[in-house]
């Protein structure tokens, strides 16, 4: 599964700092934090009809990013979400758009790793694309060697752009011909996959691993909200290779991917041996979801 370019986003505006400018000219200094350690928080959100979907949610999940990297001057919900629409009305967008939100700590006034040399407030870039969900009908998942951070090292609740950890378990995926990367937990359960949550189902049981190394993904507390909502029964629990194995569904969940079914992991494909067929029923609820939930677009 590799993306591809999609000629509409040629000419796309990029808002960059404090106005929209071509994306040929969407460049930051190299005395960015961003370029000089990675040291940035970022949301992917989508558009539906007009909507910006769980809008709120992700400023939220942002801004508590920025507050636990200590960052400064950070720009109110407002000004973001007033940088948000200009993009997307420069750009014509209100449906089957992707937005990448990052906030960087901003330029230094010298090189160096020390955040006090952040003089000049943050960096905002809404980079707005014309993009449908990106995974096919199905996907399959090898393990990585590369083990999820967890709150010892490197808290996954900070939605962060130093993601070296997730890179090198796509790396892995590569290498072993799937399509995302399984990470584990220092204690050998399955944390979630290089840029999605996921989720095991068993005799109608629908199953997700702890929020502990995985990051708290958008969707996933979506998908939890629904189930509780609908009388499907849902758990949040420590799950091993095994149970994933041996599952009946296995499936994804992101803002770039929404609900994707995973047909193997490890080389062994996935059988349904219950008949219960909870994915296709999430997916329907969550396109209901996706008509009248979230922003209109101003």
């Amino acid at each position: 599964m590799l993306q591809q370019f999609n000629e509409k986003n040629r000419n796309i505006y990029v808002y960059l700092k404090d106005r929209l400018v071509k994306r040929e000219d969407a460049k930051v200094s190299v005395f960015d934090s961003v370029v000089q350690g990675g040291d940035a928080v970022w949301e992917g959100l989508r558009v539906y009809n007009g909507r910006i979907f769980c809008l709120d949610k992700h400023l939220e999940r942002l801004q508590n990013s920025a507050h636990a990297l200590c960052f400064k001057d950070i720009p109110s919900n407002e000004t973001i979400t007033q940088a948000i629409f200009e993009t997307l009305k420069a750009n014509e967008m209100m449906d089957g758009v992707h937005i990448r939100l990052t906030l960087t700590r901003g330029e230094k006034i010298t090189s160096g790793m020390d955040p006090r040399l952040n003089q000049y407030g943050c960096t905002l870039i809404v980079l707005a694309e014309w993009k449908p969900p990106v995974y096919p009908p199905s996907i399959t998942l090898a393990t990585s060697t590369q083990r999820r951070n967890n709150p010892m090292f490197l808290d996954s609740k900070i939605h962060h752009n130093n993601l070296l950890n997730n890179i090198l378990a796509k790396i892995d995926a590569n290498h072993a011909g799937a399509d995302a990367g399984l990470m584990l937990d220092i204690n050998g359960f399955v944390a979630e996959a290089n840029g999605v949550n996921v989720f095991c189902i068993k005799d109608g049981v629908v199953m997700t691993p702890f929020a502990d190394a995985c990051l708290p993904g958008i969707t996933r507390g979506l998908i939890i909200e629904l189930c509780n909502e609908n009388g499907i029964p849902c758990v949040e629990k420590n799950l091993s290779l095994v149970e994933f194995y041996t599952a009946d569904e296995v499936f994804t969940t992101g803002t770039m991917g929404e609900l994707t079914r995973v047909r193997a992991v490890d080389q062994r494909s996935i059988y349904n041996k219950s008949g219960i067929e909870r994915l296709e029923e999430l997916r329907g609820l969550f396109r209901e979801k996706t008509k009248n939930f979230g922003t209109v677009i101003q």
